[in-house]
């Protein structure tokens, strides 16, 4: 149980390993996970470390593989994963995997070219058939006249017409009169026009159409169609959609032109016949080739998939195999060599319980090596600050979460984490008490916790459902706390449980009750002196007028309560530390000190409200009836101040009990008195015993920083420090005396949050049944029936967004500034660094999570 309630024992450790086992004994080491390696080469380039040349192929296998899972993906194939973690193979195993890795990535390689290469002779097939279908249909068609306007022959217009028809030699020859025809030519002259056909992009279109124009000022002809159905680029796998053009022109010169604006736009060109029976000739056999190539398509692509679906079903296991591989050599080349370079030495951080265990690992891993040289495992003196290491499990891991978010543990400092299994959930309770709210929340975690093998295979990268699962426990005690709580506050969903029968009765009659809206029920005749058996009486829920005020200071008192005790709570941990790490001056000039200025001033506030609780009430005659009973605060307030009471009412007492202004104002000078042997006694301990020394330091005699130091032999002597200057130890216990006594009663005020939240959270529930709910309760008939269900089920969403999830949220978040700034800033000083081992298992886990993210 110490490794519960303080981070495990480390010890240093030096390591020697022969140069053949040393792969297997760091594997076995990788296996257990229990071993944190120092690096022993700071000062070495990462690539001119013994093994760079391995964690090179590991890089290169992860490479090769991760193409393998880009390809697998792309497809749509499942990758089996059985859930197990294969061991790390051997050295001698990777030329295989190699070889392996390399021969799938050739052959996909070469797959996906000659796929490629098919896809794109298919595209241009297919394009080359809409052209000439298109084209067809142009040359079929009779094109309407265009009129030209000159700029020298203003007054002139000139019609041109492209008329085509087949003649006997099935030549097509279109007529393009023109200005230069008019005056070069006889009228009628026949010209010869060219042409050339191709696609293009339909978005570039309009902007290649512009062009055209512009460049061949008009003296081109084109036209173009849609081709519907979307094609395939080759290159991505993307659809793109394209379009038929044909361009007529006359001369050399406007065709070198207009195949510089095609290419320049990106346009392909085909060849097209000008005879009609060439055209269907080569449609015939542009159709014959596409049948070809969707039948070698297929079998390549038949290929392909075979070949990714036998490579799905060992994908995982050779990522862990190479990862574990790659683990392996970069730890190794933490190592240092000896002379002889046949022995690697290490050093490393072990806990102290399985130092055993790891020797039993390390003599695996040389019996599987084959090696007759045992490893040698001995442990070294140090001076160094050794890792926090806190065993955790499925329940603990999330509460030490919160712990280590707010810093990670000194090295052996008390961990607040198990104090936080109850606390943490009990707080959040006191803000969310709700029967109803509690069970929707204790019944998402134990769904949680039921199904979490399940739900913990799935592995989904949502960041939102991970925090939940990670907190499963956490949100299943809270939950249950606050149903405990709304027992006690008689609260479900804004309303009361009925269940021992109200200890107040109505003295009232009927037309008493009819005819008055306020009526008030006398503790004297209608109170049966008894309290309701647990939790509040259901009486306050309809007391319409005084229910807020009522819970308002029975919440209020309880969260002072609370708060106070927590932060006694915090105060005494510290003792702990100081005991354990034999601070004795801390302990009598810091601890004891704080301990009085808590008790003296806070606790005493606490105790007056349960001797006013328990001596003044309704029932009683004066002086201790409750017109007697005086205000804490204000009780308080004056005690502090060294104010003098006001004049009590008549028949009342100034004070709750004899001697009350004797103990309060010995109270609050103790309590002052308190504050300069926080300030000074330390530091001036610590001055004298330096010159004492001849201004050396001495153990257990320095500043707060070094409370964390290691002083049992079973680490290896203790801490070395170095000594800290008086200005700097006496400016350091000035601030942490300032930051007490003014956080003593920020904090106790902090902790008023519990009412607030408390408050807002009942109000809240209550509005949405008297606004939402209460509507369809109040309508009759069938149809009140559907209003009903349709109101249930919007109450029911605001219900669990708003109050649950958002409200849930909020006291989450103000239960967690409770534990880390008023609760841990008592004694937890959290300035270690976390025990980091090299372990397997999550080194596979954050390399899956990384790959995820990508």
């Amino acid at each position: 149980m110490g490794s519960l309630f303080r981070s495990e024992e480390m010890a240093l450790c030096q390591l020697f390993l022969q140069s053949e086992a040393a792969y297997a004994c760091v594997s076995e080491l990788g296996e257990l996970g229990l071993v944190q390696f120092r690096d022993l080469n700071p000062d070495v380039n990462a690539f001119q470390r013994k093994f760079v040349n391995e964690v090179r192929r590991c890089d290169e296998m992860e490479r090769k593989l991760r193409y393998l899972e880009k390809e697998i993906k792309k497809d749509g194939i499942p990758m089996l994963d059985t859930g197990e973690s294969p061991e790390a193979p051997q050295p001698r195993e990777m030329i295989d995997l190699e070889a392996t890795f390399e021969k799938l990535e050739n052959e996909l390689r070469e797959v996906n070219q000659n796929a490629e290469a098919l896809k794109r002779n298919f595209l241009e097939l297919t394009e080359l058939k809409h052209i000439l279908r298109k084209t067809q249909v142009f040359f079929d068609e009779s094109v309407p006249t265009v009129y030209k306007s000159s700029g020298t022959h203003s007054s002139n217009k000139y019609r041109r017409y492209l008329q085509m028809a087949d003649n006997q030699n099935e030549d097509e020859q279109a007529q393009l009169l023109g200005e230069e025809a008019v005056r070069a030519s006889q009228p009628g002259q026949n010209l010869k026009l060219g042409f050339v056909a191709g696609v293009i992009l339909r978005e570039r279109l309009p902007a290649f159409e512009r062009m055209l124009w512009r460049a061949c000022r008009g003296n081109v002809f084109l036209r173009q169609a849609m081709i519907e159905t979307p094609l395939e680029d080759p290159t991505n796998g993307d659809q793109v959609h394209k379009s038929v053009f044909i361009i007529f022109f006359q001369g050399d010169q406007l065709k070198t032109r207009v195949k510089k604006i095609c290419e320049g736009f990106r346009a392909t060109l085909y060849p097209c016949p000008e005879a009609p029976a060439d055209r269907r000739e080569m449609a015939m056999g542009v159709m014959t080739r596409i049948e070809d190539l969707n039948t070698v398509l297929g079998q390549t692509q038949d290929h392909r998939h075979r070949v990714l679906v036998a490579a799905a079903k060992n994908l995982k296991n050779w990522f862990v195999k190479v990862r574990k591989i790659k683990a392996i050599y970069h730890t190794l080349n933490l190592f240092n060599l000896d002379v002889t370079q046949k022995c690697l030495i290490a050093e490393c951080w072990v806990p102290l319980l399985d130092i055993e265990t790891i020797q039993l690992a390390l003599r695996r891993g040389t019996e599987r090596s084959g090696s007759s040289v045992p490893p040698i495992l001995n442990r070294m003196q140090t001076f160094e600050n050794p890792p926090t290491y806190n065993r955790t499990n499925k329940f603990t891991k999330a509460f030490q979460a919160l712990i280590d978010a707010y810093g990670v543990a000194s090295y052996r400092e008390m961990n607040p984490a198990p104090y936080t299994i109850i606390t943490f959930p009990f707080l959040f309770a006191v803000m969310f008490g709700d029967l109803g709210h509690g069970a929707i929340m204790a019944l998402f975690g134990l769904w949680m916790i039921r199904k979490e093998k399940g739900l913990a295979a799935q592995k989904t990268d949502n960041e939102i459902w991970n925090i939940f699962f990670g907190g499963r426990y956490i949100i299943f005690l809270m939950g249950a706390f606050s149903m405990y709580t709304g027992l006690i506050y008689n609260d479900i969903f804004s309303k009361s449980l009925n269940i021992f029968g109200s200890h107040w009765h109505m003295s009232y009659n009927k037309s008493t009750v009819a005819d008055n809206k306020y009526l008030q029920l006398n503790p004297n005749g209608d109170y049966e002196g008894a309290p309701y058996p647990f939790g509040m009486d259901p009486i306050w829920q309809v007391a319409g007028a005084n229910k807020i005020i009522f819970h308002n200071a029975y919440k209020m008192k309880i969260s002072i309560i609370f708060g106070v005790i927590h932060m006694i709570f915090g105060v005494v941990m510290s003792w702990h530390n100081h005991t354990y790490f034999r601070n004795r001056i801390s302990m009598l000039y810091e601890f004891i000190p704080q301990l009085i200025f808590l008790l003296l001033l806070f606790f005493y506030m606490v105790l007056l409200m349960f001797i006013k609780w328990i001596k003044f009430a309704a029932t009683n005659a004066k002086p201790y009836s409750e017109a007697c009973a005086p205000s804490i605060l204000i009780t308080f307030i004056d005690m502090v101040l060294f104010n003098t009471p006001k004049e009590p009412v008549k028949d009342c007492q100034t004070y709750m009990f004899f001697g009350q202004h004797f103990i309060q104002v010995l109270f609050v000078l103790v309590a002052v008195g308190c504050i300069p042997v926080m300030l000074l006694a330390k530091p001036l301990l610590i001055m004298q015993a330096r010159k004492q020394a001849n201004i050396q330091p001495i153990a257990g005699a320095t500043s707060d920083a070094e409370t964390g130091a290691i002083t049992n032999g079973g680490v290896g002597g203790g801490q070395h420090e170095e000594e800290e200057e008086l200005s700097e130890i006496f400016i350091h216990q000035s601030i942490h005396t300032i930051e007490y006594v003014l956080g003593s009663v920020s904090h106790t005020a902090s902790y008023l949050r519990l009412w607030a939240l408390s408050l807002a959270h009942a109000q809240l529930a209550e509005v949405l049944w008297t606004m939402v709910l209460s509507i369809g309760l109040k309508q009759e008939g069938w149809f009140g029936g559907i209003i009903l269900t349709c109101v249930f089920a919007f109450w029911a969403i605001l219900t669990v967004g708003i109050l649950v999830l958002m409200e849930g949220l909020s006291a989450f978040l103000h239960t967690l500034r409770l534990h880390w700034v008023e609760f841990q800033s008592k004694f937890y000083k959290g300035q270690g660094y976390a025990f980091q081992p090299f372990s397997f298992d999550a080194i596979i886990e954050n390399g899956a999570a990384a790959a995820e993210a990508e």
